[in-house]
């Protein structure tokens, strides 16, 4: 080599290096300005999240930022459930239609399972080289490269976050781990404070209806009305399909609904459940609601219980404080529904013991307006018998008298007919003052008169009113038992058809036992008995009449709309009461 040759060589090599240089320093500079970008990314995504307070929202938010940061393609977030697996699976990157074709979301099987096993950050470059995969589902779209990362609520993992498929490149590396890992600290705060913020909300609800209530029971409005905003509110707040109040039966083993509404309300509403139920029996002895994730299949409830039917997730309370329990508060979802939540139902103990509150109050006032009831009939008796019976006897006695001085024969016939007449008065009288006397209230030991009072009275609670009741004539001893046994039962039923159906706010029972005829007539002004209506009781109504030889007549009020049932059937006056 010449030395001009050699001399512009060695000119040529410091060239070269600073190029090098030069590149590599381009190299850097890009490195740095990309890692910026990434940080500011990051930082925006982290912005993004804690500004969402809805929580469904947050997890959204969450997996849309994730599949931006780390360039995947598709996204999921999988909450984890009371039983360790995946309660919700949230995709980005699968559209509807093919989430339709792919079928059930994952339960947390497989890989995706291996995270919640253990909850450390997994990153691979194909997934079907772990262990503890098993293949994609029909349809499934391929997936290779993968990264999950844990995301904890302070020391809870709350759930993971999958990464499948990088799209500029073959798989994800040490950087998308560290900022997928640092959104899922942030994720996991933002997390929190949207639970706080629902846990508030929910108990601001809790809160006011129960300052409803509380209104409602202090302006002293009907025991069935305070009921119904219980489990109106109940349901409102825990988003439940069905909700009921079962109350302990006196002296029995066995709880009556005293309200139903919601997803089969009128069946259930007929149903008695038994207090030995296993579900039942746990929130009529627990201090805390007693939750099932799927009643249709848990162990503690008995199989023959109906009112189990159509229900998955369930959670009951008992109402009442301390050792006595007076019934419990249910509430319902329909199958699949969500399981009730802990932080959901807390405040459902206080809210139950409004409702036991009502019914405690409802009680009372049965007994004062029963006592009051009870002393206005002492009342009654004892000026029939002192003012009223007396004084006929005197206008008896003195007719009697006066039939001597009749010289005229038919003046005589007029004065003997009014003292039979008189007479008659006086046996009339003496049969309603028994009546008004018998306080028995079981139903073997009671007369008609007292049997169909508790039957209007036991009536008010599902009317939320007081039905007017009207009784003529010798009904307690005129009326053989087995007729009245159908009276009864033929009243029960009318009524309970108007407090399920008509929507009445005034209801009128008349019984009268007159020219050897027991005539009960029930009328309200409801809306009517619809054409397509269930006809079930009325038959049942109609054939206790055939059997007496009697007839049911079912009709339109003429006055003011509303329902007529008049029950009529004979009755042999034999066993009358006579006077001498």
């Amino acid at each position: 080599m010449s030395r001009d040759t050699r001399e512009r060589s060695e000119q040529h090599l410091p060239k070269l290096r600073l190029d090098e240089l030069l590149g590599e320093l381009q190299v850097r500079i890009d490195a740095v300005r990309g890692t910026r970008d990434r940080l500011h990314s990051l930082l925006e995504a982290v912005l993004s999240v804690g500004r969402e307070l809805d929580l469904p929202q947050v997890l959204r938010s969450i997996v849309e930022a994730a599949v931006v940061l780390v360039d995947a393609e598709y996204g999921a977030l999988g909450v984890i459930g009371a039983d360790r697996k995946l309660s919700e699976f949230l995709t980005v990157g699968i559209d509807d239609v093919q989430r339709a074709q792919i079928g059930a979301l994952p339960s947390g099987h497989g890989l995706l399972g291996e995270l919640i096993r253990h909850p450390e950050p997994l990153r691979l470059p194909q997934l079907s080289d772990h262990g503890a995969s098993y293949g994609f589902p029909a349809n499934h779209p391929p997936m290779h490269s993968f990264l999950g990362v844990p995301i904890r609520v302070r020391d809870e993992v709350f759930g993971n976050l999958y990464l499948t498929e990088k799209r500029s490149d073959k798989e994800f590396d040490a950087e998308d781990e560290a900022v997928l890992s640092t959104l899922a600290v942030a994720a996991g705060v933002a997390i929190e404070n949207a639970r706080l913020y629902e846990e508030t909300r929910l108990r601001e609800r809790w809160q006011r209806a129960s300052g409803e209530v509380t209104s409602l029971l202090l302006s002293g409005s009907p025991s069935a009305q305070v009921l119904e905003l219980i489990v109106d509110q109940a349901r409102k707040i825990l988003s439940a399909d069905m909700g009921m109040i079962a109350e302990r039966l006196p002296g029995e083993e066995a709880l009556r609904p005293a309200l139903a509404v919601g997803l089969d309300a009128e069946r259930r509403a007929g149903l008695v459940m038994s207090a030995g139920d296993g579900l039942v029996a746990a929130a009529l002895t627990s201090v805390e609601p007693v939750v099932s994730d799927d009643v249709g299949q848990d162990s503690r409830r008995a199989d023959s219980e109906a009112q189990w039917a159509g229900l998955g997730p369930v959670v009951a309370v008992r109402l009442g404080a301390g050792g006595k329990a007076r019934g419990v508060l249910l509430l319902g979802r329909v199958p699949g529904g969500a399981p009730f939540s802990e932080a959901a139902t807390g405040l459902l103990l206080g809210f139950a013991d409004q409702a036991a509150l009502a019914l405690e109050l409802a009680e009372r006032r049965r007994d004062a307006e029963q006592i009051a009831l009870l002393q206005d009939r002492d009342r009654i008796a004892r000026d029939l018998h002192d003012l009223a019976i007396q004084r006929l006897f005197a206008a008896g006695m003195t007719l009697q008298s006066s039939q001597r001085f009749m010289e005229h024969p038919e003046g005589r016939q007029r004065l003997v007919r009014t003292v039979d007449d008189l007479d008659d008065t006086i046996k009339i009288i003496r049969s309603t003052i028994f009546g008004l006397r018998t306080h028995d209230g079981a139903p073997g030991g009671s007369g008609l008169r007292g049997r169909v009072t508790e039957a209007v009275t036991a009536a008010t609670l599902s009317l939320g009113f007081a039905p007017a009741l009207r009784i003529e004539g010798l009904v307690d001893t005129g009326v053989p038992g087995g007729v009245a046994d159908h009276a009864v039962a033929v009243l029960g039923e009318a009524l309970s058809n108007v407090a399920r159906h008509s929507g009445a706010r005034t209801v009128d029972v008349r019984l009268r036992l007159a020219a050897g005829r027991l005539t009960l007539t029930v009328t309200d002004d409801g809306c009517g008995i619809a054409a397509d209506g269930r006809r079930s009781g009325l038959k049942n109504m109609a054939e206790r009449a055939a059997v007496l030889g009697g007839t049911l007549t079912l009709g339109e009020r003429e006055d003011s709309g509303g329902t007529l049932l008049e029950w009529r059937v004979p009755v042999s006056l034999d066993g009358a009461p006579k006077t001498c």
